[in-house]
């Protein structure tokens, strides 16, 4: 009976490792062997094959499948880089090897999803996969009504050459309010706010999709729920990876 084949990236993104785009990296780089000779994009590998990921074998076989909703607070780096100081993988030292899903400022708070599915990063971070995140955002004036409008039909970043979709947003006091994006460009609020002349004093992530902060403590975790991942999954599906 033949053993099931699988791409090296998918193998890889399936054990924890890296998504798949940072196995296609690490491939084209040299990093990847297989059965000690260097990978080549595109190959496929087997359960029996040996695979080396810079320097580590690499094992998909029995993984547990992980994700967890975190608090994130202000100051740590939404990145698997060990090198980076307060990057939000020794801080957690959580027992199974994850990743974070997309990125929050160093100087923003709320949620963030980690996991060790790399087909779920993938799906989730693409961005014309359009999945909402939903944000508390306080400025340092009063918002205005022309404010929220021009919010709400996207605003030119003259930096990024772009102009971000339209969005939902709601005025919560007279600095505070709630917006609900599509799309994950970099830093993408504090630049609409500061092209409309307003600077963002504070900014919390309060969902992604299904998944919310809800009342979960500063800078602790939660597994998602079964059924929180069933409608996840359910929401998924169709989109690319």
């Amino acid at each position: 009976m033949s053993q099931e084949l699988f791409r090296l990236n998918k193998y890889l993104s399936d054990a924890g490792v890296c998504s798949r785009r940072a196995a296609d990296a690490a491939i084209e780089a040299g990093d990847v062997l297989v059965n000690g000779k260097v990978a080549q994009m595109g190959m496929k590998v087997t359960s029996d094959d040996v695979v080396v990921f810079k320097g580590k074998q690499v094992s998909n076989t029995g993984k547990k499948q992980v994700l967890i909703a975190y608090n994130k607070p202000a100051g740590i780096v939404c990145t698997a880089e060990k090198r980076e100081i307060n990057n939000i993988i020794d801080h957690l030292n959580y027992p199974e090897r994850i990743y974070p899903i997309g990125r929050l400022d160093k100087e923003s708070t709320g949620l963030i999803l980690l996991t060790n599915q790399g087909d779920l990063v993938n799906k989730i971070m693409r961005a014309s996969n359009a999945h909402e995140k939903e944000y508390v955002v306080t400025v340092d004036k009063e918002i205005t009504g022309d404010f929220i409008k021009k919010m709400a039909a996207g605003v030119y970043l003259d930096e990024l050459d772009v102009t971000t979709r339209k969005c939902q947003i709601k005025k919560l006091s007279p600095n505070k309010f709630d917006i609900i994006l599509t799309q994950g460009l970099n830093r993408q609020i504090r630049r609409m706010c500061q092209a409309l002349g307003y600077r963002v004093r504070t900014l919390k992530r309060v969902r992604i999709m299904n998944i919310n902060l809800g009342e979960l403590p500063e800078d602790t975790y939660r597994d998602v729920t079964p059924s929180e991942q069933k409608k996840l999954q359910k929401m998924l599906e169709g989109s690319k990876n």
